[in-house]
């Protein structure tokens, strides 16, 4: 199934809905399953709004993925490396992977947002990342997924774009995982 806003694709848009904080499958199959969760209030350290946490599969060490919607700051609690880890701002260029999936069109290249979810509004069901950048200056860049980074960009706050604005905290050796 694809929803679509993109010009580059001509479909319609089907409606989401949002379960007790949490994105949730409407009847017509749109949604993401309730993967994002908005359980607790965590708020972004890029923007001050408030993020999501995304439900992911249990693993050895305890671990939390959260996004804030509007800037696009990722935070990571748990995990191997890091107590904390919250990835730095990138330029649009280094930011988006390439989206890929067998409903999208060949000669327009679009940027991967979150599950099944192109940055321009794609929603076609097992798209993911590729291992490339997406690249907002190439000539066939989908122009809504380049609209759409350049407003998440301007997003982001000057003080937030330096390499240490946003202070990650290592996991100590011999720290309980």
């Amino acid at each position: 199934m694809t929803t679509n806003p993109c010009p580059a694709v001509k479909q319609v848009q089907k409606p989401m809905s949002l379960v007790n904080g949490c994105l949730a499958l409407t009847a017509d199959g749109v949604g993401d399953g309730g993967r994002a969760c908005q359980d607790l209030l965590v708020e972004c350290d890029v923007c001050g709004r408030t993020m999501r946490r995304w439900r992911v599969p249990p693993t050895a060490q305890e671990e939390q993925f959260w996004s804030c919607p509007w800037c696009h700051a990722a935070t990571h609690v748990g995990g191997e490396w890091f107590e904390i880890a919250r990835p730095p701002y990138l330029p649009m260029e280094m930011r988006w992977e390439k989206a890929v999936a067998d409903g999208l069109p060949v000669d327009v290249s679009h940027a991967f947002d979150i599950i099944n979810t192109s940055l321009c509004g794609i929603q076609e069901d097992g798209m993911s990342p590729s291992d490339h950048w997406w690249l907002p200056e190439r000539e066939n860049a989908c122009g809504a997924c380049r609209e759409a980074a350049v407003v998440i960009d301007e997003r982001w706050p000057q003080a937030m774009r330096g390499e240490n604005a946003r202070v990650s905290v290592a996991r100590r050796p011999g720290a309980r995982q």
